[in-house]
């Protein structure tokens, strides 16, 4: 109680407590209002928001937001065909459905596994067609929102597991197991993304027998997933180091075998742990997805570019384009933000 009502005490004081802190406070009241009376002008007042491109144009002073009524389709769903555009839609929604019902805890359970693999089949089965009459899209036309949500989502589904092993690997009592997690960790982390996109594009194909190749999308999620788990592995080593090695030792005087101390008391602390910095992971996970456009993909940042770069009527209003997409990662950062929050004061809570 005596914190609650030190806040706004401490807030005052932060703010008002000394003449320059005053006048400093002042000052940065004005510029935000200045600032927010010209962007609520420009974005609300002077606007357009019907798809009119002659009345866009006329106005000189106000956005454009004609082009997300216009565009939207296109920068949300890329090249997928147009009267097919309900199957990505749907499979976005299976997959985001699955994703949410697993961050609850009380759905982790062992029914969570076929679930995932059936949501993955009805994600692929929509995406490329080819089953139940659909007709069959190839990957080269996937692309806006359900291609960043299914790299970002399958690609850390993948990794985790690969990062939970390099992370146990690297704190291993077997040198051999531990030079060689280490040695892939370090390789990993000390290389760009992009490169690791490059060669997965351009550089795997010439190591694949003639005549057999994976798909140009399976191969950059193999590059994505494996860039991916070396990050989450140091995240994962630094939880399982902040364990006190106490703990493991009393369970083992007990009579537990190392797998079970490490799977019923080592794991779940250290994964509780880290959960802040796991979220800073995949929150820059999801954001990485828009290099794929360097490789031909095409997710949400460059279905943009798609949509209006070949379009002279609706090409000079970018900037609006930008800031529907710039909306779109928001809500997504933003909403996993809140969710590691809710995350760990729960598991707080519980281990209290």
């Amino acid at each position: 109680m005596r914190n609650v009502a030190q806040g706004p005490i401490a807030w005052r004081s932060e703010l008002w407590g000394s003449p320059l802190r005053a006048l400093a406070t002042v000052l940065l009241l004005g510029v935000l209002a200045w600032a927010g009376f010209h962007a609520f002008e420009w974005g609300v007042v002077h606007a357009v928001f019907r798809p009119d491109a002659d009345a866009c144009r006329a106005v000189q002073h106000g956005a454009c937001w004609g082009v997300v009524a216009e565009k939207w389709r296109p920068m949300l769903f890329g090249r997928f065909p147009y009267e097919e555009q309900w199957r990505p839609a749907i499979a976005v929604v299976v997959l985001s459905a699955v994703t949410v019902l697993s961050a609850w805890p009380r759905s982790w359970r062992w029914w969570l596994v076929p679930l995932w693999l059936v949501a993955l089949l009805l994600f692929v089965g929509l995406m490329h067609g080819g089953v139940a009459g659909l007709s069959v899209v190839p990957t080269s036309r996937w692309g806006g929102l359900p291609l960043t949500i299914g790299l970002a989502v399958v690609g850390l589904a993948l990794a985790f597991p690969l990062a939970l092993l390099l992370a146990m690997g690297r704190r291993s009592e077997w040198p051999v197991v531990r030079t060689l997690s280490a040695s892939y960790i370090e390789l990993v982390r000390g290389v760009p993304l992009i490169s690791v996109l490059f060669m997965a594009s351009f550089l795997l194909p010439l190591l694949w027998p003639a005549g057999w190749q994976p798909d140009v999308l399976v191969r950059v999620l193999m590059g994505l997933t494996l860039f991916v788990a070396a990050y989450l592995a140091e995240i994962i080593r630094g939880g399982l180091q902040a364990v006190p090695r106490g703990q493991t030792e009393v369970a083992m005087a007990l009579g537990f075998g190392r797998w079970p101390v490490q799977r019923d008391i080592v794991l779940p602390q250290a994964l509780r742990l880290v959960v802040p910095a796991l979220t800073n992971s995949v929150v820059g996970t999801l954001k990485d997805t828009s290099l794929v456009t360097v490789v031909g993909l095409f997710e949400l940042t460059g279905a943009l570019g798609l949509a209006l770069g070949g379009d002279p009527v609706w090409r000079p209003f970018y900037l609006e384009g930008y800031l529907f997409v710039a909306a779109v990662y928001w809500l997504l950062c933003f909403g996993l933000s809140r969710y590691s929050v809710w995350l760990e004061r729960r598991l707080g809570a519980s281990s209290a």
